[in-house]
């Protein structure tokens, strides 16, 4: 059931992190640091594909944005507030505050999460492992990895990007950040309803083509900081609102999977984030902090390519719902 996976995943990740706020050793803070991001694992892609069943198909994208929303708003916000935090109280403390949001989620997930949440019935490993033999789940993962790894290429190196603007001061680079995840918040909603409207190919294409310009255009700007700080809200507009419209067309590939592929989805996000790490430190050994924009805004134009491709599979060989017309959406149909 998925409120019970919900409850469970809180309940990981809330004993995981009070089991970091008493560990006595670094490396015992490593495993119970591993727990806590277990359930966040969990929990966001069972988060999305639920609030995905609780609504019409023609509402679907705007209810994952509506999750995706809550997920980019912890990440703008939860990083300043735990340093701040921490710096009054120390390290432990700030494990302590974040527990005792975990207990409000869970008393929110109680409260509001309805019990009979439709569900698929439970499936061999074999069925649930079935959509990576498909090759339009394939190119459309395919797509997320490229994609988010080109975002997440800036966003990691933001601080050696933006150098000659910041000065190196912490303050600037936290302002970026800031004005990074603030814009993004109301962006990723937005994202969500543009998807329901014309669909996930169209979305993909207008962020993909949105990023790629602003990376090409960072050389220009990012000596400035005035300049920086609002090249930063111009691609945070669509540089992580392409979530929704990717779980919205990997939902549309095959509804009754929804809750497996949306943890694709995750799964491919996080390597795109481990990707970027990699990519981007090589390319500032090769060819200096200058160099990641360009790298960065070809892999957005290869994300776009993919996209298409998927599209094209996805027009060869059409899903059920696609073609029934009692369940067609707009998206549906586009996608």
């Amino acid at each position: 059931m998925r409120r019970v996976t919900l409850l469970c995943a809180a309940l990981i990740y809330m004993l995981g992190t009070i089991g970091s706020a008493l560990v006595p050793s670094f490396g015992l803070l490593l495993v119970t640091q591993a727990v806590a991001a277990a359930g966040t694992g969990m929990f966001v892609p069972v988060a999305a594909a639920t609030a995905a069943a609780l609504v019409p198909p023609e509402r679907r994208g705007r209810a994952i944005a509506i999750v995706l929303t809550g997920f980019t708003a912890a990440t703008a916000f939860g990083a300043p507030i735990g340093t701040a935090f921490g710096s009054r109280f120390g390290w432990r403390a700030t494990m302590w505050f974040v527990a005792a949001l975990a207990v409000v989620g869970i008393v929110g997930l109680l409260s509001l999460v309805p019990r009979g949440i439709a569900s698929p019935p439970a499936e061999p490993l074999r069925r649930r492992f079935a959509p990576l033999a498909d090759s339009r789940v394939v190119t459309t993962l395919g797509t997320t990895l490229v994609a988010f790894t080109s975002v997440y290429i800036l966003y990691t190196y933001i601080a050696e990007i933006f150098t000659d603007a910041t000065g190196g001061s912490g303050n600037k680079v936290a302002l970026l950040m800031l004005t990074l995840g603030t814009v993004a918040i109301f962006a990723s909603y937005a994202a969500g309803v543009l998807t329901d409207r014309i669909g996930g190919r169209g979305v993909m294409a207008i962020c993909l083509v949105w990023v790629a310009v602003c990376l090409l255009v960072l050389p220009l700007v990012n000596g400035t900081y005035a300049a920086s700080l609002v090249l930063i809200g111009v691609f945070a507009v669509t540089a992580f609102s392409m979530s929704a419209p990717q779980q919205h067309r990997l939902i549309s590939l095959n509804p009754s999977l929804a809750a497996v592929l949306v943890s694709l989805h995750s799964s491919i996000l996080y390597l795109a984030i481990a990707l970027a790490g990699a990519l981007g430190g090589l390319g500032i050994n090769v060819g200096g902090s200058g160099s990641l924009g360009f790298i960065a805004a070809a892999l957005a134009v290869l994300a776009l390519l993919l996209s298409e491709l998927s599209h094209r599979l996805v027009l060869r060989r059409p899903t059920p719902a696609a073609t029934t017309p009692a369940t067609t959406t707009t998206a549906d149909a586009t996608d």
